[in-house]
């Protein structure tokens, strides 16, 4: 029986609740599915086998699905009817075994939003493309599955298409069988065990380039993709180039060889997002092919993008979170790692600078709005997921993990992640589990540091307090810290900040950095020993290095020199701090615009 009208009281929302019951219940083993993309109509056949264990005999659960038409359902041998498990977008499950299969058949949409299995026609040539895009619960519009990232199995796909089109899933191909009707089917290798999220399938005369990269972990196949009609335009070397410093740099401070056995890049047209972290399979926006002359900083905001998705490979696939409650570190992880590696690996070395400027700025500007929230959302259903993917999840979280990153030291930091890439390999992890790794390798407590940087919204402000002798030297400097507004009953956030502070000096050859030291400020009111008895310098930089998230303000010195002479400090990421300082000064009513224009004007 063929039941197409599948509404009923399920919603499409899968609740955190719901699913902690689900995964406590139930342990994914596989996944073999079968699609048929050789339809010009508006579906395509898709089968699933799931197989899955059960700690409690006889009790119920369901498997995610959204389509159209559900064809078949048969659990343990035996066929379900359709109008009784068929619930909307979940197949109710019952009487479960301890050691489960269940197999189901059905016809799924082909999408034209950007959700689920897309295709688009090519308007040069009338060519047809086909991507995926799951996250965060989307591949259950291409098959049958356990919608949730903490159920991980192994994925094996089989796919038939017209025999012209390349088809590239997250595993290298294992065999292709050619068929009388000009089509093929395409086999390929189990995955190693992820979740559905990260799956993917891209079909289609795909425009291909083929290098490799090689490592002390092994050799790896890599692949640059996009449309035929784009192909003039794919500067490929460069894409390689920075793919390969890229494998060479995470590989060297993880301490863990890439987990996939394959890295294949493709650029796909209308794609909702900027770019994917599918296992091996990575999808990015096309727009990423320059099609004409473009800045130098474009040329960095891809190496960005492209670094970005590949530390994902392993924080977030390798290691992946058990709920997305951690979305904000999954994707703040690898916003750190791509501008980490841009500074170190390759030739884009002011990448914090333009962090700074664009990703923190615009952190800054949400975290000052009444919609702001704190970076640990609260993710209770999957409707929550969808309105946080914001410029708090992505900027200021990664402005948090830099500060992280300098409060526990930065070596302190990589040794910790290369245990918790070690200890997690191919299994789901909470926040905490991270934080212990750490603590661990820096013997800070991060106890205090998780409430006061992810269960708060707003931006601190840091203002230096000095006092000068008749010799211009330091007899006093406090670092001042205002909380942000909060509302009524709400108490003030001060958070600790590990700081730099940097002493500038003019000289003939510019505005030079004298002298750099990094304290911690914690508190309303922090004395800064380190300065006692320095001279003075024509510039002191709060928050030099860009090291924390807040507001600074500068002192009555500095703001004079910072007005005279901003163009004399060859230091980008300097500048960059003190425009920010100005535009903050300027916009709390502390300087005028007149004097923002005198900064201006420098």
């Amino acid at each position: 029986m063929t039941l197409t009208d599948t509404s009923s009281s399920y919603t499409e929302n899968i609740t955190r609740a719901e699913a902690s019951e689900r995964s406590a219940l139930i342990s994914s083993t596989s996944y073999e599915v079968v699609l048929d993309l050789t339809s010009t109509g508006p579906t395509f056949a898709t089968s699933t086998t799931a197989l899955f264990a059960c700690t409690s005999i006889g009790a119920h659960t369901w498997i995610d699905l959204i389509a159209p038409t559900v064809e078949s359902v048969t659990l343990n041998g035996k066929e379900l009817s359709i109008a009784e498990v068929v619930q909307g977008a979940r197949i109710l499950l019952p009487d479960l075994q301890e050691m489960n299969t269940v197999v189901v058949t059905a016809q799924g949409k082909y999408m034209n939003t950007g959700e689920g299995l897309h295709r688009f026609i090519d308007p040069v040539d009338d060519q047809t493309y086909l991507y995926t895009q799951f996250e965060s619960a989307d591949a259950r519009r291409m098959y049958a599955c356990f919608e949730q990232p903490d159920l991980k199995a192994t994925f094996t796909l089989t796919a038939t298409a017209p025999a012209r089109w390349k088809v590239i899933s997250n595993s290298p191909m294992a065999q292709v069988t050619e068929h009388d009707n000009d089509t093929k089917t395409w086999e390929f290798e189990p995955t190693p065990i992820i979740s559905t999220y990260i799956t993917a399938l891209v079909a289609g005369p795909y425009f291909e380039v083929r290098d490799e990269y090689s490592g002390p972990y092994g050799t790896y196949p890599l692949g640059i993709y996009c449309r035929q009609s784009l192909s003039q335009f794919l500067d490929s070397d460069e894409i390689f180039e920075v793919t390969r410093q890229g494998f060479t740099f995470f590989e060297d401070q993880f301490k863990v060889g890439y987990p996939f056995a394959k890295y294949d890049q493709l650029f796909v047209p209308e794609f909702n997002a900027g770019a994917m972290e599918n296992a091996g399979c990575v999808t990015f926006l096309e727009d990423l092919i320059f099609r004409s002359r473009v800045t130098i900083a474009a040329y960095e905001q891809r190496a960005n993008t492209i670094l970005h998705e590949l530390a994902h490979m392993w924080f977030g696939n390798l290691v992946t979170m058990t709920w997305w409650d951690d979305l904000w570190l999954n994707e703040s992880f690898a916003e750190w790692a791509a501008h980490h590696a841009n500074v170190h690996a390759t030739r884009y070395n002011d990448a914090w600078t333009t962090f700074a400027n664009l990703r923190k700025a615009w952190a800054y500007r949400q975290d000052q709005l009444p919609s702001t929230h704190p970076i640990a959302a609260d993710m209770v259903d999957l409707d929550a997921v969808r309105v946080n993917f914001d410029g708090i999840t992505y900027a200021k979280g990664a402005s948090a993990l830099r500060q992280l990153v300098a409060w526990v030291g930065e070596p302190e930091f990589m040794a910790g992640i290369g245990v918790y890439f070690n200890k997690h390999a191919w299994g789901n992890t909470q926040l905490n589990d991270l934080l212990t790794e750490l603590e661990a390798t820096s013997g800070r407590d991060l106890s205090d540091w998780t409430r006061e940087w992810l269960q708060t919204s707003g931006v601190n402000l840091l203002r230096p307090i000095v006092t000068v002798n008749s010799e211009g030297k330091y007899e006093n400097v406090i670092i001042e810290q205002e909380p942000p507004i909060s509302p009524i009953g709400v108490a003030p956030t001060l958070r600790s900040h590990r700081v730099g502070l940097g002493l500038y000096d003019l000289t003939d050859a510019g505005l030079i950095r004298r002298e750099f030291i990094a304290v911690d400020v914690t508190g309303a009111h922090t004395e800064i020993a380190e300065l006692v008895g320095k001279q003075q310098p024509d510039l002191l930089l709060v928050n030099d290095g860009d090291l924390t998230f807040a507001k600074v303000r500068l002192d009555k010195k500095s703001w004079k020199t910072a007005t005279a002479q901003l163009g004399a400090i060859s230091d980008s990421l300097a500048r960059a701090v003190i425009w920010s300082a100005a535009w903050d000064m300027t916009r709390d009513a502390e300087v005028s615009t007149g004097e923002f224009l005198d900064l201006v004007l420098a």
